[in-house]
């Protein structure tokens, strides 16, 4: 049994890659795992690849969900990919539409949004006079 879903760090982004079917308290330490690699490595995006889930249960869904929003409060761009149309009807039929968080149909797709998506925040704040490096070291 796997004890811990590897997050590799890609430059800016983080990438995580669901292998095997997640059980609850998998779902659990994912999400602390997560959080605590956004902010060590302030991360702007993060990959989540879930073409090997074949099935989701409600708490899997939310979870899913769950980790994409505290991502996204945390400041990371956050695209799910890979997912199984059973999966999809699954999170339709259980009210888990994960509105707001944006979906590819595979990684190369994935990686693409995030870097025209995290370009352009990255943009924004240039053009503001924000230096993300600097606020993020204040907090420090």
């Amino acid at each position: 049994m796997v004890d811990r879903i590897p997050i590799l760090k890609m430059g800016r982004y983080l990438l995580l890659s669901i292998q095997v079917d997640m059980h609850d308290q998998l779902a659990l330490d994912l999400q602390e795992d997560l959080t605590q690699q956004i902010v060590k490595h302030r991360a702007k995006g993060v990959l989540i690849d879930i073409s090997s889930l074949e099935i989701v249960d409600s708490f899997i869904g939310r979870m899913l969900a769950h980790i994409a929003n505290v991502s996204q409060i945390l400041d990371a761009k956050v695209i799910v990919v890979g997912m199984q149309p059973a999966v999809a009807i699954t999170l339709v039929e259980l009210g888990l539409s994960l509105e707001g968080i944006a979906t590819a149909l595979n990684v190369e797709k994935g990686m693409r949004w995030l870097e025209r998506n995290v370009d352009e925040d990255l943009s924004l704040e240039c053009e503001r006079g924000d230096d993300p490096d600097l606020s993020a070291e204040a907090g420090d």
